[in-house]
């Protein structure tokens, strides 16, 4: 991947891995291969997060040392494949691995389509087997969630932005994607009621009732803000230490960033991120009685197998069996 190849392709966005240039070993392999991996990173994957993962991963699998020195991926085989994923498995987490196989599978299928190569080396290599019912991500108890946000001063108003992005996750279930990729004209008022216009994965457009208590919050907000152009990002990102917000969209990594230091703040042990309020909101929700369907559709998540690894009900329910082993 070091060397200078000969096929100098357009910029992809997001893509940290490759920049703009095609690497040597795709553009040796045959007259369109530069054009085709571009395209399959370009146009396949509208995800922005998800073209970033797949383009790491196939810049790592190119870096692997019995492929970085084939001289085309003509020369690519299974077995480099397999070894590859194999050699995976003491440094990542086996759905870590089980992507990089499918971001692979996935440029190899379209090169073939497209005549670049013959077959796809990847499609006969099987990852790692893998099954799960709960989710990895820690969340917080009603009681902590409303602690956390309690803490957030309000006599600034990046304080307020901060309280009324926390309050978004945890009232709507949003993702961390949508709640700062939306604009003020997302607060939509309707009939009397308040509604999130939230731009979910694959271009979806989910719409949440806003909870009063996640309304007062975003009005308090929005009259600290000042009137706003409908189109401008609600969630505005701050400049340095002085605490103004500037014009530019907050992005999902400084909220990370928001939400670890407000964490620490409020005395929150578990190191939680953005994804966690996702979970705290729908864990509360079902223990209020509210039904695992309807949380998938206020989640907009495509299966209730999904909703349910947010579900962290039974975790009570596991303790209080463990502490009935008395030996001591």
């Amino acid at each position: 991947m070091d060397d200078a190849p000969d096929f100098h392709a357009p910029a992809i966005p997001d893509a940290p891995a490759f920049g703009a240039v095609v690497p040597a070993i795709v553009s040796d392999t045959h007259r369109d291969a530069g054009e085709r991996f571009i395209e399959y990173f370009a146009a396949t994957i509208r995800n922005a997060n998800t073209r970033a993962a797949y383009m790491n991963a196939v810049a790592d699998f190119l870096r692997f040392e019995p492929v970085a020195h084939l001289g085309s991926l003509a020369e690519v085989r299974s077995i480099h494949v397999s070894l590859y994923i194999e050699s995976l498995g003491d440094r990542f987490a086996p759905q870590t691995v089980k992507q990089r196989l499918a971001a692979l599978r996935g440029l190899f299928d379209w090169l073939a389509r497209h005549g670049v190569l013959e077959t796809n080396p990847a499609a006969p290599v099987r990852g790692p087997a893998y099954t799960y019912k709960r989710g990895k991500t820690p969340i917080l108890t009603a009681a902590e969630a409303k602690r956390l946000i309690g803490s957030i001063e309000t006599d600034t108003l990046v304080g307020l932005r901060d309280r009324a992005l926390i309050a978004t996750m945890v009232y709507s279930f949003a993702r961390i994607s949508a709640a700062v990729g939306m604009n003020r004209e997302d607060l939509v008022q309707t009939a009397g009621r308040s509604w999130l216009r939230l731009s979910e994965k694959g271009g979806k457009v989910h719409e949440m009732p806003a909870h009063h208590r996640l309304l007062e919050h975003l009005e308090a907000y929005l009259a600290a803000l000042g009137p706003q152009d409908a189109k401008s990002p609600l969630f505005r990102s701050a400049r340095g230490r002085t605490g103004e917000l500037t014009a530019e969209r907050l992005s999902r990594h400084d909220a990370y960033a928001m939400v670890r230091r407000r964490a620490v703040r409020a005395g929150v042990v578990e190191k939680i991120g953005n994804h966690s309020f996702r979970g705290t909101g729908i864990t509360t929700f079902l223990l209020n009685d509210g039904t695992l369907e309807l949380a998938q559709e206020m989640a907009n998540h495509a299966s209730p197998r999904t909703t349910k690894l947010y579900d962290r009900r039974g975790d009570k329910i596991t303790q209080d069996a463990v502490e009935r082993i008395r030996i001591e």
